[in-house]
């Protein structure tokens, strides 16, 4: 493991939130998609289940976008005053089943002021650990998707839409249609 559990699985679920507003259509139509997108990434804590909130959820994705475009420096200013306008308070919790990790806003929270200072704090994790190379923007021509890459050997490509499928038949198809070299 890379990262502690909680920064990994809060960056898995930036990379999603930014992914649901992608060049394919809203991935949170409705309140029952973003809560269903909740229960997938284990969001606990507060959740109204309103048209306010999907709202609210939706403005955040653009603002943690640029993390995958930005330098060291811009990321910082980024997670700063992510952390800085939600009034973050770092603190050990434990919950369902899970060990001890950090929240900084308490679970009465707006859910998406929760889901800002997740994300930035699994940012200052990246920008600490030197790690920035790991946000990448899909390698899939005409996909703009951002993904984690969290592998050993940091040879992550495609997100998670199905890009790394897409050119491996691609691939195959390139290698079909090209004659054999002749012995």
């Amino acid at each position: 493991m890379l990262f502690a559990h909680d920064t990994e699985l809060a960056l898995i679920a930036a990379a999603a939130l930014v992914n649901t507003d992608g060049s394919d259509g809203e991935g949170l139509p409705d309140v029952g998609a973003l809560a269903t997108f909740l229960d997938s990434y284990g969001w606990t804590g507060r959740h109204d289940g309103t048209e306010a909130e999907l709202r609210s959820v939706r403005r955040l994705r653009p603002r943690l976008r640029p993390v995958w475009y930005e330098d060291e420096d811009g990321v910082v200013a980024i997670v700063n005053a992510l952390l800085r306008e939600s009034r973050a308070l770092p603190q050990l919790v434990k919950h369902n089943d899970e060990p001890y990790h950090l929240h900084a806003t308490p679970p009465d929270a707006p859910l998406a002021q929760r889901m800002a200072v997740e994300a930035a704090m699994a940012f200052a994790d990246v920008v600490r650990s030197g790690e920035l190379s790991r946000l990448r923007i899909c390698d899939y021509p005409g996909c703009d998707n951002v993904l984690v890459d969290l592998s050993k050997n940091r040879s992550k490509r495609y997100c998670d839409a199905g890009c790394g499928n897409r050119a491996a038949v691609a691939a195959y198809r390139a290698r079909r249609i090209t004659p054999a070299p002749k012995r």
